[in-house]
């Protein structure tokens, strides 16, 4: 399987941060099955950083040796997903058992859901109905050094 990695630097070699803002799955290395998604994520952040380039770099990653990895899996965002990543967003987990995280992602457009969900002008009903039709990406969020070490570099695309 091939992941992407978006950001405003190459990363050849992924490591886990010590300090991160709170993200949709808390801290770890993100990376995303979807190319274009990826890309978004490098330009978003090169701009951030007043930089013109943003980079997407691409890892392969064995299945089977994914597969064996201890993972928290959200297939949609229902209920449990949207719990998990409100309580990550706002630094209220601190998870250590998961080597790795799937799941969809909260982007721009689940945003301002999400956040009109946490003012409490929409109760869960109403937000897991607005996010479904929403065609979310993928994100395998990488949690401890096994999982990792699991992600091979091949290349960088410069966006």
């Amino acid at each position: 399987m091939l992941l992407y990695h978006g950001s405003n630097v190459v990363v050849e070699e992924p490591r886990l941060l010590k300090v991160q803002r709170e993200l949709n799955f808390g801290k770890g290395f993100y990376t995303t099955s979807d190319l274009d998604q990826a890309s978004k994520w490098a330009k978003r952040t090169a701009r951030r950083f007043n930089q013109d380039k943003g980079y997407v770099t691409v890892y392969e990653v064995d299945d089977i040796k994914l597969s064996a990895l201890t993972s928290l899996v959200f297939e949609n965002p229902d209920a449990q997903w949207l719990d998990f990543v409100v309580r990550n967003r706002k630094g209220q987990i601190m998870d250590n058992e998961w080597d790795m995280i799937i799941g969809p992602v909260a982007n721009d457009q689940t945003a301002p859901v999400i956040d009109l969900y946490l003012s409490g002008m929409y109760d869960l009903d109403e937000t897991i109905k607005r996010l479904l039709p929403q065609k979310l990406k993928d994100q395998y969020t990488f949690k401890t050094e096994k999982s990792i070490s699991l992600l091979q570099f091949k290349e960088v695309i410069e966006v």
